[in-house]
């Protein structure tokens, strides 16, 4: 689907991810500026399409920023992702799964296995049955003044509640993950506003909070950076994964956890190389044109 018209209306398509949900817009030849305006307006849920984020689906020889460009040759199409405050994201797994079912719909890509470009990386995803599995790529624990050997290494702290410590991890953008202690009950958490995390990250950060289900299981809720409260995080909900298998000790975790999120489930694999992987489902679920752009 073509992206502007020459009337000045927006084509668009509406998808989401175990209910993160995406605005995308179609720039096939690199010419379509998105303001963070732009971005606020179509994912206002009461004037606005309504949306966690934008994707602008761009060629990645089109994209503005070199790094992205540099991934030309292994990635023929960039996730442009934008939070719904209008700030650029490196990466969104949900959003990236949308992209990918996107692009299959379109025939812009026709394999089963492909690459695209995001802000962190080229990302290889798969298309298994009903889900899409995407590689997020390398993973750290981020060492905040050396404290992540005791188990975490800052301080969230949640409207109504006393501060919880929390995990700092890497996936291509920022995590903290809560483990939170039976006193608490993940359902009655106020997330309407920022959790307060100390130190405060330099780039803000994403925020999890996880309830360990089962061997292998967990639940979680997040509260996105950029967006607020969102139905479900796939990086997120790979972090949660990560870090409740590093604190049961990861030389006898499992490696493939499932993540319950408000949203749906999503499948967490961590692979060789301090790697891990996404899978879940994707849809597409209407298309339709716009004049707010």
């Amino acid at each position: 689907m073509a992206g502007m018209t020459d009337n000045g209306e927006l084509h668009f398509t509406k998808g989401h991810g175990t209910e993160n949900d995406f605005v995308l817009v179609a720039d096939l030849d690199g010419s379509l500026d998105v303001t963070a305006e732009q971005v606020r307006r179509l994912t206002d849920r009461r004037a606005g399409i309504g949306g966690d984020g934008v994707i602008r689906v761009v060629p990645t020889l089109a994209a503005a920023e070199q790094d992205v460009r540099d991934q030309g040759d292994r990635a023929r199409w960039f996730m442009d992702y934008r939070n719904a405050d209008g700030s650029p994201a490196e990466m969104c797994g949900n959003g990236s799964r949308v992209f990918a079912a996107y692009l299959r719909r379109e025939g812009l890509e026709t394999a089963e296995e492909f690459s695209i470009a995001t802000r962190g990386g080229v990302k290889l995803v798969r298309f298994e049955g009903d889900l899409i599995a995407v590689n997020l790529g390398d993973w750290r624990i981020v060492d905040v003044d050396g404290a992540h050997e005791q188990g975490f290494d800052v301080m969230v702290k949640v409207r109504g509640h006393d501060p919880m410590p929390g995990l700092s991890l890497d996936l291509g953008n920022p995590h903290v993950v809560v483990a939170l202690p039976d006193s608490e009950d993940l359902a009655a958490l106020d997330l309407a506003e920022a959790p307060e995390v100390h130190p405060v990250p330099p780039h803000g950060t994403n925020v999890e909070f996880v309830r360990p289900i089962g061997p292998g299981h967990i639940a979680m809720r997040v509260h996105e950076r950029g967006v607020g409260e969102t139905r479900s995080c796939g990086t997120g909900a790979a972090a949660a994964a990560l870090a409740t298998r590093w604190w049961a000790a990861a030389d006898t975790a499992t490696d493939v956890w499932r993540v319950d999120v408000p949203g749906g489930t999503l499948r967490v694999r961590a692979l060789p190389g301090q790697q891990v992987e996404l899978a879940g489902p994707a849809a597409l679920v209407a298309d339709g044109v716009t004049t707010l752009f």
